[in-house]
Parts: C-alpha cells; sequence; structure tokens
C-alpha cells in the first residue's frame, strides 16, 4: 500500500494564470516525502541534526500529464518500489478527483552529513520504509 497525503494547491504555487508553477511540484514532493518518513516516526529534523544524515534525490524522471490549477487538491500516493542498502527507487503518483497529473521516478541515497557519502539505511527508517514497499509498481 503507499504512502497517501492530499496537499491543496496553493496561490503561492501558481503562475499568473492560476496553472501550476512547476517547481513548486517539487517542493511540495519534499514535504510529502518528509511526511512520509514521520508516519513511521523518524523525523527529518532528526536524521539532519540528530543522527547526521540526509536525503539527496540523485535521479528524477518526471511526467507532466495534466496541468493543476489554484484550488486543486493534490493526492500524492508514493510507492517505494526498493530498498537498497542506502539507496531508496520511489514512484509517486499525483491525481486530481482521481485523475493523473503527474508522476515522478525518484532515487534517493541516504549520506552522511559529515562526508556527504553513502550511508546506510537505520534499521527504523528501513522498517519504516518497508511498511510502503510495493516493488512490482513500475512507471506507467
Amino acid at each position: 500500500m503507499p504512502f497517501t497525503i492530499q496537499k491543496p494547491m496553493r496561490f503561492g504555487d501558481c503562475d499568473l494564470t492560476g496553472i501550476a508553477y512547476h517547481p513548486a511540484y517539487l517542493s511540495m514532493l519534499v514535504d510529502v516525502n518528509e511526511a512520509m518518513f514521520a508516519s513511521f516516526g523518524v523525523t527529518w529534523k532528526e536524521l539532519m541534526f540528530e543522527r547526521h544524515l540526509g536525503l539527496p534525490s540523485v535521479k528524477m524522471n518526471i511526467e507532466f500529464k495534466k496541468p493543476a490549477v489554484y484550488g486543486d487538491v493534490l493526492e500524492f500516493n508514493v510507492h517505494v518500489r526498493k530498498i537498497g542498502k542506502s539507496s531508496l527507487d520511489l514512484y509517486t503518483v499525483v491525481t486530481v478527483d482521481g485523475e493523473v497529473i503527474w508522476t515522478i521516478e525518484q532515487l534517493i541515497v541516504m549520506t552522511s552529513t559529515k562526508d556527504h557519502k553513502s550511508h546506510p539505511w537505520p534499521d527504523d527508517c528501513r522498517a519504516g520504509l518497508e511498511k510502503y514497499l510495493h516493488p512490482e509498481m513500475v512507471a506507467g
């Protein structure tokens, strides 16, 4: 089962015509990924400032299918496709009223914030991410 959360398309997320400004989508995605970790009890604040770990994206493949507009409520469905030693393969489907508006394949690597080298997933992170593991989910 994916991690699911809804986020409204705010005025500040749109261009002058009221259509979603695509960089705002990436900011929303960061919020969604942070919320997914919080859902299993691991805050990014704790990871960054206490454990000295970061979660940079190293690869993204985004497909925009239809624009969102001011006032839309976007539903993010984050599927964990694979959890590697230090990597995380995510596939997120974003819908409005059940219609897909964009998708993203994202590869995240856990790193040390001290030396910026990859770092194995802590056991609590791995266990939490496994709740959303859906390896058969493929881009479509």
